[in-house]
């Protein structure tokens, strides 16, 4: 019997009649959280947050409490911002704007919670330049949470005063990363900053002490104040706890957007109880798990995980892809990661060689240019699979992508480098000999056409 999605951020997310106005929100209980939260101190929040073990959605998967934690609002002189990345770019991945589009006010409700609990009296949505309508939807959200009290002055009959502001971006994927993200809300290029000094939490936006989570994550905060901590803690697994939004694109029968439990149930699961298998009948053969800058992952492979038992000791067992779990640990394990929930699956058919130059043609373009290593040599990667792709490789290419990779990896002031450095890493290393197979000019014929950027 194919698992049950449990729908807490998605709980009224395409639900017959419902619609993203403020009183059809009120109805099912919207901004009862904030008032609750009102009620209590700041401080007991963040304890609650840090209780219940949840980690970041944007892709890293940082503890959400934890960095929280390392802004002390009672020792601040400078003002506290809070900023939600809303500016969702990472190929594969579109949870986030279901949220924008089809329930603004539950996140408008998590920011706001967010925003007491840390002192901020300022925030920002940083949103995605493509989403025109995003924007405009949570225009209106804002005005509407304004006119019934819950933003702005006084907030609920309170002394708690919260602006909230719509920034658009104009489109880069860099200003994902949080502090190119914060360099561009201060109207400069989005040069990532230096980690440290910079980190957000002690120099963030204008120099004071920023707090940057993801649109799901900020979602979270108003079901951790409804139950508690604690009983978030309960769902999903330890360290892994509460819900993650799935989203499910390529070679399957019902690609789509889906909710459940963190580690829950397994890839295997995925793709054939809820996403009703490969497309056509025809067999898996790769995945990348957490969005594009995620390591794929080869079908038949086995992977070693290692894993706490109940009385606290750790086993390794051997699995294979469908029986992954979809957490954050697991698939960190098995040399991925969940990363953005993103989740791109490829069929047989697929020509990985052709792929894999897909994705390089977009981070060669993405890349902010600021460091060497990434500017010179995400070009050099597109070029390099670009010919190979197009049947004018030579084998030494392959050792020279490989090694281009690694020299990118690891070197950069932000993770943009690792974002596409990965990608050639793994595709060369697991289909090395489809890359052989280009470079001697065999290429095998694919039934799929992928779209070529020119060499």
């Amino acid at each position: 019997m194919p698992i049950a999605e449990k729908r807490l951020i998605f709980a009224n997310i395409d639900k017959p009649g419902y619609t993203i106005d403020i009183d059809c929100y009120l109805k099912v209980g919207g901004y009862k959280d904030l008032k609750k939260a009102l009620t209590m101190k700041g401080p007991d929040i963040v304890k609650e947050v840090k209780t219940s073990g949840l980690r970041g959605r944007g892709g890293a998967g940082f503890s959400t409490g934890m960095k929280w934690g390392f802004i002390d609002p009672t020792k601040n002189t400078k003002p506290v911002y809070l900023i939600c990345n809303a500016d969702e770019s990472e190929p594969g991945t579109f949870k986030d704007k279901q949220i924008i589009y089809k329930d603004p006010h539950q996140l408008l409700e998590g920011m706001a919670i967010a925003c007491y609990a840390n002192n901020v009296h300022l925030a920002y949505i940083y949103i995605r330049g493509e989403f025109t309508l995003g924007a405009k939807i949570l225009e209106k959200a804002i005005e509407e949470a304004k006119a019934k009290n819950y933003l702005g002055k006084g907030i609920a009959g309170t002394a708690y005063d919260l602006e909230i502001y719509i920034h658009r971006g104009a489109g880069a994927y860099i200003c994902g990363e949080e502090t190119g993200l914060i360099e561009s809300l201060e109207g400069k290029r989005a040069y990532p900053r230096i980690k440290p000094p910079y980190f957000p939490a002690v120099l963030g936006l204008y120099m004071s002490p920023t707090i940057v989570n993801n649109v799901e994550t900020l979602c979270n905060i108003k079901h951790i104040v409804a139950m508690g901590g604690a009983e978030y803690a309960k769902i999903g697994k330890p360290n892994n706890t509460g819900t993650r939004l799935l989203c499910v694109s390529g070679d399957v029968e019902k690609p789509g957007y889906y909710e459940f439990e963190v580690g829950a149930l397994t890839i295997g699961e995925l793709l054939n109880d809820v996403c009703g298998g490969i497309k056509g009948g025809r067999k898996l053969k790769a995945l990348i798990p957490g969005g594009s800058s995620a390591k794929v992952l080869k079908a038949g492979e086995r992977y070693k995980i290692k894993s706490k038992k109940p009385d606290g000791s750790m086993e390794e067992k051997e699995i294979g892809l469908m029986d992954i779990p979809l957490d954050f640990d697991t698939l960190a394990a098995a040399g991925s990661m969940a990363g953005s929930g993103g989740i791109i699956v490829m069929d047989e058919t697929r020509d990985m060689v052709e792929c894999l130059a897909n994705i390089a043609t977009f981070y060669a373009h993405e890349s902010c240019g600021q460091c060497t290593p990434c500017r010179e040599g995400s070009l050099w990667m597109k070029k390099i699979t670009s010919r190979l792709a197009n049947g004018k490789g030579h084998p030494d290419d392959i050792g020279l992508l490989k090694n281009v990779a690694d020299n990118i990896a690891g070197k950069t002031i932000c993770a943009f480098g690792e974002a596409c450095a990965w990608p050639v890493q793994s595709f060369v290393t697991k289909f090395k000999d489809e890359f052989e197979n280009h470079a001697l000019a065999t290429k095998p014929k694919s039934t799929t056409t992928n779209k070529l950027a020119p060499v």
